[in-house]
């Protein structure tokens, strides 16, 4: 999947691509970085990240809301972050949670927001539904067009730390080591309904 983006190109409530996980253990800490590109942001809402658990749809979400900003939640409950819109360039997100502090992280572009709390003594369930393009409303299905992502993802990837400043800057300048819950460059993945791989359009 290196240079590679998966480009969602309209509406739906049924093209999305499915995520294997790499490790199947419940998670006390986790770091999601990912590139996307829409134009969207604007218009409506809309999922980014969704990892679902039998006992809890929106065990991992991320999740931009219009006219308020990113949303980032951990076992349901939510924070948000506040921005007017995501510019009409490739952008790069990372998201991290721990367990022990409860302290969440969210950076836009290598820069960080300011830390915020969720979830503290909370686990993360095994056996995950991880799916981008639409928003799980269920384990794995009940999608809402009006939350289907348009635009293109790439560079999906996972750990079960939290990763330091210097690791998060190192990703967004496009260097890489071992994700090991979600790795990019050796994706499991299902594509269903209307996704297209393309050459990634970002450097």
């Amino acid at each position: 999947m290196s240079r590679t983006a998966i480009v969602f190109p309209k509406e739906s409530d049924n093209s999305y691509v499915t995520l294997d996980a790499l490790s199947k253990k419940p998670l006390k800490a986790f770091t999601v970085c990912l590139h996307l590109y829409t134009d969207m942001s604007t218009t409506r809402s809309f999922s980014i990240f969704s990892y679902a658990t039998k006992n809890n749809p929106n065990d991992i979400l991320i999740y931009w809301t219009k006219d308020k900003g990113y949303i980032f939640g951990v076992g349901g409950p939510e924070v948000l972050y506040k921005a007017s819109e995501i510019p009409e360039a490739p952008t790069h997100l990372c998201a991290s949670w721990e367990s022990a502090t409860g302290i969440v992280e969210l950076w836009v572009d290598g820069k960080p927001k300011v830390r915020k709390s969720l979830q503290k003594g909370y686990t993360v369930a095994t056996d995950a539904s991880i799916i981008l393009g639409q928003e799980q409303d269920s384990y794995g299905g009940n999608f809402d067009a009006k939350q289907s992502f348009v635009g293109d993802i790439g560079d999906v990837n996972m750990w079960d730390t939290v990763l330091s400043p210097e690791q998060i800057n190192t990703m967004y300048v496009g260097g890489t080591f071992s994700p090991n819950v979600l790795n990019w460059q050796a994706l499991k993945y299902k594509v269903q309904g209307d996704v297209v791989m393309k050459p990634q359009l970002w450097s």
